[in-house]
C-alpha cells in the first residue's frame, strides 16, 4: 500500500455510501483502497469548502507529522495520536451522519 494504513477492508456499510462521491468522505475510502495520491487531489479539491480535518487525517496517513499538525490546527482539532483506522471509521462516519459527503 505505501501508507499507514493496515489491510484491512473499510466497513461496507461506511465505506460504499462514502465511495459513490466525489467528496472528503470518498477521498478517505479511496485511501483505504491503496490510493493516497488520488485521495490527496479529492480532498484538495474539497478544501476551500470543507472542514479540513480530511486533509490532516492523510497526512497523518502518509506520515508527514508536521503537514499533519498544521492541518489538524486548521480544523481547531487536536492532533490524533490513536490508530489510523479507527480516526478513519470516526471521521466517515461522522462525515456520512452530517451529511457532508
Amino acid at each position: 500500500m505505501g501508507h499507514g494504513y493496515c489491510r484491512v477492508q473499510a466497513q461496507p456499510e461506511i465505506a460504499e455510501p462514502a465511495a459513490r462521491h466525489r467528496s472528503p468522505a470518498q477521498g478517505l475510502v479511496v485511501a483505504k483502497r491503496g490510493d493516497w495520491d488520488k485521495a490527496h487531489k479529492i480532498v484538495m479539491d474539497e478544501d476551500a469548502e470543507r472542514p479540513p480535518g480530511v486533509h490532516a487525517h492523510l497526512h497523518r496517513v502518509e506520515g508527514d507529522r508536521g503537514n499533519a499538525e498544521y492541518w489538524y490546527r486548521q480544523a481547531k482539532k487536536p492532533a490524533a495520536a490513536g490508530p489510523l483506522d479507527k480516526e478513519w471509521d470516526a471521521i466517515v462516519a461522522a462525515l456520512l451522519e452530517s451529511g457532508d459527503d
